[in-house]
């Protein structure tokens, strides 16, 4: 018995050598529907580089619009202007914001703003189409400039945020994800009376409510990352308030990010480099995840947030134009590159995917890892990420499983979590594998009934029942 291990990890190794060549023979004969449902079955490890933008506007507008959901509150959205209802300017129309909000409106003002719950039918499809990139021309402009500030009072709403990270957490499990690092915080949020939450009271709000059986039973760990705007006048003060709340709640807040716009030019990386230096003589290691590259030119960014130290890049979309960096990551293989490939096709920074760096890091001894990023504004999943990459850039069986394996690797979760996952992955992936090993195996796809939003439909043309 004593030898049952070993034989059991070398018929593994033999399942997935063998599998290896089963997976070429599907990707050149599977439909792509048969493809894509065999891709969300998948097992996928974590998604590591996850916004507050991951909750479908359908979600958002079925949770506010459900006092049960909301704590009691009132939303109301701007749908028209008084003087001009026909000319409403892109970044105002749709404008949220929370019934103490609306009560301080003059009577005129009021007259903009409707209930969320009295929108008509198209009103309603019109106000989820705001939240997200789904019509030719939008991109850039529209996400950063329009789509943020549009949500207004919701993302002052702690009930409200706390069930969209629920619905993504159940929709993450669907897809076989088993450990969400997503950015989520506390701070700021206020009651409905407009008062300001005490900090301490939300963190307990939100660990009652990961307990509660809808979210255990999804299967997927859930961490979190504390995430700052880089370029307001404040955000030094506020990274110093942020590393000490992440310190001081490190059983679930695991790492903390530098988000916000890098062509704003007011967050540059070295501009926090004193202050990263002076938190790391009070506090003990903690893990950073920054933002950088995400950039159409060739700057330092990369190698400044490096310098800030940071053990993950979000994007990276401009790395090749950064040799000197690019050879330190495949030296060292230390820091992985977190990639968005459907975020920076929207946002056009990488519009064509055949030029994306991607595949050079990956087959260059970088770690990197498929994330969703505000996956909800992109209409798309998970899935869809592995898809594209899988298709445009022929991804190997052995290129899949490393993938899954980077991602829970390089996660911030706490070791011995870290420990189960890996090895709960590697059976998965095992089981997977023997699963649709045999030739006529594609049949079980019968059974998997993938769910996939309009990014997939637009692209591809898959009507999956969602």
């Amino acid at each position: 018995m004593r030898y049952l291990p070993l034989l059991l990890a070398l018929c593994g190794a033999a399942c997935a050598a063998t599998f290896a060549e089963r997976f070429e023979a599907i990707k050149h004969t599977a439909k792509p529907a048969e493809l894509y449902a065999f891709l969300y079955a998948l097992p996928k490890g974590g998604d590591l580089h996850n916004h507050s933008g991951a909750e479908r506007p359908e979600w958002l507008y079925a949770i506010c619009t459900d006092p049960a959901r909301t704590g009691g509150e009132t939303f109301y959205t701007r749908a028209h202007f008084a003087a001009a209802p026909d000319a409403i300017a892109p970044g105002q129309r749709f404008h949220n914001i929370r019934q103490y909000a609306y009560d301080k409106l003059t009577g005129e003002a009021r007259t903009e703003y409707v209930r969320l719950d009295a929108l008509t039918p198209a009103e309603r499809a019109a106000w989820c189409n705001s939240l997200r990139l789904d019509a030719p021309g939008e991109g850039r402009e529209e996400f950063f400039s329009n789509i943020w500030p549009r949500r207004g009072g919701i993302d002052s709403s702690l009930p409200v945020n706390t069930e969209a990270l629920v619905e993504n957490i159940k929709a993450f499990g669907a897809e076989h994800l088993a450990y969400l690092e997503t950015q989520f915080s506390v701070d700021r949020m206020t009651a409905n009376d407009g008062s300001l939450i005490p900090v301490e009271d939300a963190v307990a709000y939100v660990k009652h409510r990961l307990a509660q059986p809808d979210v255990a039973s999804s299967g997927v760990t859930v961490r979190f990352q504390k995430a700052l705007l880089r370029f307001l006048p404040s955000s030094e003060a506020r990274l110093a308030e942020s590393y000490a709340f992440v310190d001081a709640h490190r059983d679930l807040w695991v790492g903390l990010n530098l988000v916000g716009i890098e062509e704003n030019g007011h967050g540059y990386p070295a501009r926090f480099l004193e202050t990263f230096r002076a938190l790391r003589v009070r506090y003990p290691t903690l893990a950073l995840s920054i933002h950088a590259g995400e950039m159409d030119g060739n700057d330092s960014h990369i190698r400044d947030t490096l310098l800030l130290g940071a053990s993950r890049i979000g994007h990276g979309v401009n790395i090749l134009k950064d040799p000197d960096t690019l050879l330190l990551l495949q030296q060292s293989r230390r820091v992985l590159i977190e990639i968005n490939l459907i975020s920076n096709r929207l946002l056009e920074y990488t519009p064509d995917l055949t030029k994306h760096p991607f595949p050079e890091l990956l087959r260059t001894g970088v770690p990197v890892c498929l994330n969703t990023d505000d996956r909800g504004m992109w209409d798309s999943n998970l899935t869809d990420e592995y898809y594209t990459a899988v298709t445009t850039f022929n991804l190997s069986w052995d290129e899949i499983v490393l993938l899954g394996r980077n991602s829970l690797a390089r996660s911030f979760v706490q070791p011995e979590v870290k420990t189960r996952l890996l090895a709960d992955y590697d059976r998965a992936v095992t089981d997977f594998a023997a699963k649709y090993l045999p030739a006529d195996s594609l049949a079980q796809l019968a059974g998997v009934k993938p769910v996939a939003y309009g990014y997939a439909k637009r692209t591809w043309g898959f009507d999956f029942v969602q």
